[in-house]
């Protein structure tokens, strides 16, 4: 199993928070909030938040780490880490996010011809998921690899070349939503990764919690993946 990046020097990570958490406040937006209602990352789980744990299986792995979060950045200051907002305003998808944090990179860890994107409610992260992205284009430096778990395709958790911040930022001016519809036209690589053995059952490792539900689901594996 590989353990080091093949790049140059290792990718920038991005932890995608900047979403509107619609499903996971669903009952007080019926009640009669107004979304977005508050960030499910910083919901608990453990002895931190889910936001925490991502951030403790994830900053290991990377060489620079950025929140992309729009909003108030200082609700985010008890990680001690950037927040990058959207560059294209609107609320306009994950790609965006992926975007935000290819132009952070690019100022602040120029060293990284790639970032790893994540989402911040995917708390069961892999400790060799950006050595495995990265190996997998290692003779492909300008495709995009993707985490795919139980034939399942993760789109917003993947390796993305710094260098296509333009070409997407053009993409995204011009209505491309759909992850898979513009990292196909520069190659998408899967990248296949197995389940984690929960004392004997089995978690996907890119389990991601948006709705209260799942949280406690969350909560629950948690527990079971513990020493």
């Amino acid at each position: 199993m590989p353990t080091s990046s093949p790049l140059t020097d290792r990718p920038a990570g991005v932890i995608l928070a900047g979403g509107l958490s619609r499903r996971m406040f669903a009952s007080e937006i019926k009640s009669g909030g107004v979304a977005p209602v508050g960030d499910k990352a910083l919901l608990s789980l453990g002895t931190t938040t889910m936001l925490g744990q991502v951030i403790q299986r994830f900053q290991p792995q990377v060489s620079a780490l950025v929140i992309n979060a729009n909003g108030d950045p200082r609700r985010f200051t008890e990680f001690d880490l950037p927040v990058a907002a959207d560059t294209i305003e609107g609320f306009v998808g994950p790609l965006a996010g992926v975007l935000a944090g290819m132009r952070w990179a690019a100022t602040n860890a120029p060293a990284a011809t790639h970032i790893v994107s994540v989402s911040a409610d995917a708390p069961f992260l892999p400790a060799d998921l950006v050595s495995r992205l990265t190996h997998a284009i290692a003779a492909h430096p300008r495709a995009i690899a993707i985490a795919r778990s139980g034939g399942e395709l993760h789109p917003v958790i993947g390796c993305w070349p710094v260098a296509l911040a333009d070409d997407l930022d053009a993409a995204l001016r011009a209505g491309v939503r759909k992850v898979l519809r513009w990292t196909d036209v520069h190659g998408t690589i899967p990248v296949d990764f197995d389940d984690l053995d929960a004392g004997g059952e089995r978690v996907d490792p890119f389990f991601n919690a948006n709705t209260p539900s799942e949280l406690d689901e969350a909560r629950r594996l948690l527990a079971r993946l513990a020493p």
